[in-house]
């Protein structure tokens, strides 16, 4: 008998909570008592009731109805919860609730979210930037070299990982100058270089040791001298 219970108990089924709703439901203006009628309400649906009156929740929950219906009517208001036109399987009209305005304002939510720290984290390698710059020149930046790096980044579009890399190419040329520097990005950016990778390829290119220069040929005798050596190729 108790094994049948229990099995009945089981039979029930479960409520699916989100756990980025758990996460987030202070931020998107919900109290705790809106989260649990929000989670009475996906329960009744899954139990086929679409339309749960303040009664009914009110049955599950330690709030009386009136205060209920009050916590329904702020979701309704606040977005989170919304009203759609239902037929039903004899072909009755009427009303059900819907949960849809909660999930599409939780994405909204979590994708502004995740702008803002995207922001924040430009803005700390942009700061960071900044401070490479000083450390290879050993001086504070003037104004005209901060406004410079300023205009690489919003007018030319580069990202600061670009400029750093533009940066340790003028370190390794041996030529630590905002002139040469922006004449890198100025290429790389004519040539499509977008990456770190190909930022590196690229400048690999430009870094090849030279091929050992070709012995002069000398004239022998009396008049020896010194004939350089003609590439026909570049001819």
């Amino acid at each position: 008998m108790e094994k049948k219970k229990v099995a009945e108990w089981l039979a029930q089924g479960s409520v699916v909570v989100p756990k980025l709703l758990l996460n987030h439901y202070k931020r998107l203006g919900l109290s705790e008592g809106e989260l649990v009628l929000l989670l009475h309400m996906q329960s009744f649906f899954e139990e086929g009731v679409v339309f749960p009156t303040p009664a009914e929740l009110a049955e599950k929950m330690t709030v009386p109805a009136a205060e209920c219906m009050e916590m329904v009517r702020r979701l309704l208001q606040k977005g989170m919860v919304g009203i759609e036109e239902h037929t039903d399987e004899r072909g009755v009209r009427g009303e059900k609730y819907t949960l849809e305005p909660l999930w599409e304002q939780l994405v909204h939510h979590l994708y502004a979210q995740a702008a803002k720290d995207g922001q924040i984290g430009q803005q700390e390698e942009e700061e960071s930037l900044y401070t490479i710059f000083e450390q290879e020149f050993g001086r504070p930046l003037s104004p005209f070299e901060c406004e410079t790096l300023s205009m690489w980044i919003d007018q030319d579009g580069h990202e600061p990982a670009i400029i750093k890399a533009a940066l340790r190419e003028a370190v390794l040329s041996g030529k630590l100058n905002f002139r040469y520097i922006d004449r890198i990005l100025f290429e790389w950016k004519k040539n499509g270089i977008r990456t770190i990778e190909q930022a590196h390829d690229y400048g690999k290119k430009f870094r090849k040791p030279k091929p050992p220069a070709r012995p002069e040929k000398q004239a022998t005798g009396e008049f020896q001298q010194t004939i350089p050596f003609f590439n026909w190729l570049d001819s």
